[in-house]
């Protein structure tokens, strides 16, 4: 069943072609030489960013809904490790009909993986590998292990895109070099947070769950907060799902 969602202050309900219009990508605004990066996140209503570990506790019929949607028309999934054992990413990430849009304009049936760890803390033998309609690429930093990047070199494409820790500049560099325009960021709030610090959040689309979470769950982004200045947003929509809000956010520009 289709979970009903309108624009705030109407009563009309959008079909999916309404939704992928109004998060159509607006590449006229991407900056020029990198892919634009557009971050997916759900948070509770006084800020937490998982209940019980996942962020799959957050979200509803509605988040859910525009989740895949969101998916359909990305380039690549850019996801932490972290997210990617937390949240179970295996096998297909589109269902059949998104799959079947995606063809029929002329793309590959299922968005790429890129996957960040620093430490290549990933099983090589599980079903994230064993299952993936696409091969996955992997994001680490020069000092990971010699003997884990060889055992996921069998199962994935490795590529190094940092020192010590996968910078996003570097990470931004070898997605431009696959050809992967339109980047659809998943999580964690640790890459999140590396990613503002680098100046390379172009959109923000928030879910606003109608929950009161309390705990000491983490916000949606994590990080030493002199390394990420304040950066105003510009509210491009507000759709609503019952209770739950949809926002979608432009990046303003450094002064």
């Amino acid at each position: 069943m289709t979970v009903p969602i309108t624009a705030a202050g109407s009563a009309r309900q959008l079909s999916d072609d309404d939704l992928l219009a109004a998060y159509a990508w607006d590449m006229a605004q991407a900056p020029p030489g990198r892919p634009h990066f557009r971050f997916n996140f759900v948070a509770s209503a006084d800020g937490a960013a998982a209940v019980a570990g996942r962020s799959g506790g957050l979200g509803d019929g509605a988040d859910h809904r525009v989740f895949g949607l969101l998916r359909r028309t990305a380039d690549v999934l850019l996801v932490g490790a972290g997210t990617v054992r937390a949240e179970g990413y295996v096998g297909e990430l589109l269902g059949a009909e998104s799959q079947a849009w995606r063809t029929a304009r002329g793309m590959a049936s299922h968005p790429a993986v890129a996957i960040v760890s620093g430490r290549l803390d990933l099983d090589p033998d599980g079903p994230l590998f064993e299952e993936a309609p696409v091969r996955p690429l992997i994001l680490t930093a020069a000092t990971a292990a010699a003997e884990r990047r060889a055992a996921l070199e069998r199962v994935a494409d490795v590529v190094v895109a940092g020192e010590r820790t996968v910078e996003p500049e570097h990470a931004a560099a070898a997605l431009a070099e696959r050809g992967f325009e339109r980047v659809l960021c998943e999580g964690g709030p640790q890459l999140f947070g590396s990613f503002q610090a680098a100046g390379l959040v172009d959109e923000l689309c928030l879910t606003i769950s109608p929950l009161l979470a309390a705990g000491s769950a983490l916000r949606i982004t994590a990080g030493a907060p002199e390394a990420a200045p304040p950066r105003r947003l510009e509210l491009l929509q507000v759709l609503r799902g019952g209770d739950t809000l949809l926002l979608r956010y432009r990046s303003e520009p450094p002064a």
